[in-house]
């Protein structure tokens, strides 16, 4: 008996050491405001996966770029520092070139092939290219399609001659801009209301929630339809944290991950139906464009993609999708 009680009280230190040892905390950063869209969801998966994990998983938010922009957040899960982010597919671009193709104008024919491409196989097999660069995309965001606003409509490319267009600056995006007439503006998100107001830019090209939640619509009337782009939003986690998870516990955190997609996508058609009727009581005028003679402007760009074999490789998967 003597024997049998050493035994476990040798044993009950390892068996706890072995239960605490699941308990995880996964800190997780972004830069949007608590009321955003994405925010909201990803409130929304981190309280599904602490319940499913009897509060084994916990995800701590720092939103509000608390921790610094996009690319900083990635380099701080890149060194351990944070276990996750939010990170927008063109953001991409730096780790993994052929991210650069959602910058690619009128990559997607509609809604519904975008939903294809993202949330079907060939979004799947995308987010496990940044694998070796120490993070994997666990699951992807509506992030509407983006369009320009200025003081004046735009209705073709002609219309842009001349003009200083704010964009996120990428080579695809400046590329872009360039063969529709304009001249690029890398300038930062925060500065672009002032910039607009001050005539530093002519247009900047957005979603209509971010026009509307930015109050860009009141100085910038036209919101010219275009559609040029839609590029989704991305959760990554760091390989360092998901290998701190049992198999159960990335079981429970995967499904939240897809869950939130389908929830996240009803925020966003909600969002977006509202922002344009705000849009709209403050006077701004929505514009019917020429789209046929936007991607031939861009065609060139579209050239130079496929001479790049792995990029053409993607475009034509994409393309196939019916």
């Amino acid at each position: 008996m003597k024997t049998l009680s050493l035994s476990v009280l040798m044993a009950a230190p390892l068996v706890l050491s072995s239960l605490s040892a699941q308990a995880v905390t996964l800190k997780l950063a972004h830069n949007l405001q608590s009321n955003h869209v994405v925010a909201v969801t990803l409130k929304h998966m981190a309280e599904q996966v602490q319940k499913e994990t009897d509060g084994k998983v916990k995800i701590r938010i720092y939103g509000d770029s608390q921790m610094g922009g996009p690319r900083q957040t990635l380099e701080m899960m890149q060194q351990g520092a944070l276990s996750m982010t939010k990170i927008s597919g063109s953001e991409l671009e730096p780790f993994e070139p052929v991210f650069s193709i959602f910058s690619l104008p009128y990559l997607f024919r509609d809604q519904d092939h975008f939903n294809k491409v993202v949330y079907g196989p060939i979004g799947h097999e995308l987010e496990q290219l940044t694998k070796s660069k120490g993070f994997v995309l666990i699951a992807a965001y509506e992030a509407g399609t983006r369009s320009f606003y200025a003081k004046k409509p735009i209705r073709t490319p002609d219309d842009l001659k001349g003009m200083k267009v704010r964009v996120i600056s990428t080579p695809t995006t400046n590329k872009m801009i360039e063969l529709m007439g304009g001249s690029p503006a890398p300038i930062q998100f925060g500065e672009v209301y002032t910039a607009l107001q001050q005539g530093v830019v002519d247009a900047a090209e957005n979603n209509i929630p971010s026009y509307v939640q930015t109050r860009h619509v009141e100085i910038a009337k036209y919101y010219s339809q275009d559609s040029h782009t839609a590029v989704p939003d991305y959760l990554a986690i760091s390989n360092m944290a998901w290998d701190k998870l049992t198999e159960k516990q990335q079981q429970i955190l995967m499904k939240a991950a897809r869950d939130s997609e389908k929830y996240e996508q009803q925020l966003w058609e909600a969002q977006v139906k509202k922002s344009r009727a705000e849009a709209e009581k403050m006077g701004a005028t929505f514009v019917t464009v020429d789209k046929a003679s936007f991607r031939k402007a861009v065609q060139p760009l579209w050239d130079q993609f496929r001479k790049d074999p792995a990029k053409d490789a993607w475009l034509e998967k994409i393309e196939n999708v019916k």
